[in-house]
């Protein structure tokens, strides 16, 4: 009997590409999403949408009627600077929307949860590349609020027999490399659509913030992984939950860093296009420098990257903006 797997935020940007891959896998998934960010063309075929707030109990209630075997949670606010000026949002949709998950989870007795963490809650390296055993001390909010619910989520699995996989995910990015997935992201935050979006010509100039990092090129260095990659990660943690009932928790990511500046100047030979941009001030809670390993993902779930290189990320995005922008 196929597996029937609800998808919180599953009509945003990763959120589609793990519903593709579980739809792939044949499973049965229905997405709930508010659409803030989301995209239901990003959607395949198979896959069931309700459009809801996970703010909203009463539409929480009606959807957990419905008999689920595994919960997956992407509904989230992501960006770091955005984070430190909106506590009151950030908390209310990270922290609190988690908890009306999980207590519906509790009393509908649904006991697996795969979670969207972030490298966000290492906060400043103290060494490089960063491992699971790295200490927790989040310098942004958004990274704190992944964290909170980290914490929380021992405590429902000690006390409610939740299970539970947390993701750490460093710097996802890339399409799918068939091209199902075509919706772009609505006003992104994260370095690579930006770039993106100035080589497709929806922005005249970005801007690099910092060039005054203890960075080769001043500029910030980060760990890009392919959305394809993180996709099969999230279903090889799914079925390790299904398989061993035992919580899992560790980071999604390369090992391999690129600054900003190498990112532009590999987006300018891929594209063609020239990609201008203006130095200005850092901003506040980015760090200098951000790289993991993942050798904890290889040894409980066998997983590794296929379609990570800068290359891979860069040509798989462009392709999907050049469609969308008929280029």
């Amino acid at each position: 009997m196929k597996k029937n797997i609800l998808v919180i935020g599953g009509a945003g940007y990763i959120g589609s590409h793990i519903v593709l891959e579980l739809c792939s896998n044949n499973y049965d998934v229905t997405v709930f999403d508010n659409l803030s960010t989301g995209d239901k063309r990003n959607l395949c075929d198979q896959a069931k949408f309700i459009q809801g707030d996970i703010r909203n109990l009463d539409q929480l209630e009606k959807l957990f009627k419905e008999r689920f075997d595994a919960v997956f949670h992407f509904a989230a606010l992501k960006a770091a600077g955005d984070s430190m000026s909106k506590i009151d949002l950030y908390a209310t949709i990270n922290i609190n929307g988690t908890i009306n998950i999980l207590n519906q989870m509790v009393k509908n007795k649904i006991k697996y949860f795969i979670f969207s963490s972030t490298a966000a809650v290492y906060g400043h390296p103290q060494y490089l590349p960063i491992d699971e055993n790295h200490v927790l001390n989040p310098i942004n909010f958004y990274g704190f609020t992944k964290l909170e619910v980290e914490r929380l989520l021992k405590w429902y699995s000690n006390l409610n027999n939740i299970k539970y996989a947390s993701l750490r995910y460093f710097n996802a990015a890339g399409y799918d490399l068939n091209e199902n997935i075509c919706g772009i992201e609505k006003e992104p935050a994260n370095l690579l659509p930006i770039v993106m979006e100035t080589a497709i010509g929806l922005r005249n100039v970005m801007d690099v913030y910092g060039d005054d990092y203890e960075t080769s090129d001043g500029t910030g260095i980060r760990d890009y992984i392919h959305v394809t990659d993180l996709a099969n990660a999230h279903i090889l943690s799914l079925e390790y939950l299904f398989k061993n009932n035992k919580d899992i928790t560790f980071n999604l990511s390369t090992g391999i860093g690129y600054s900003v500046l190498d990112v532009i100047k590999k987006a300018e030979e891929i594209t063609k296009r020239s990609i201008k941009y203006n130095i200005t001030k850092r901003r506040k809670g980015d760090i200098a420098e951000l790289v993991s390993v993942s050798n904890t993902a290889k040894e409980i779930i066998n997983w590794q990257c296929q379609f990570s290189t800068i290359d891979c990320i860069l040509s798989s995005m462009w392709k999907i903006y050049q469609k969308n922008y008929k280029t």
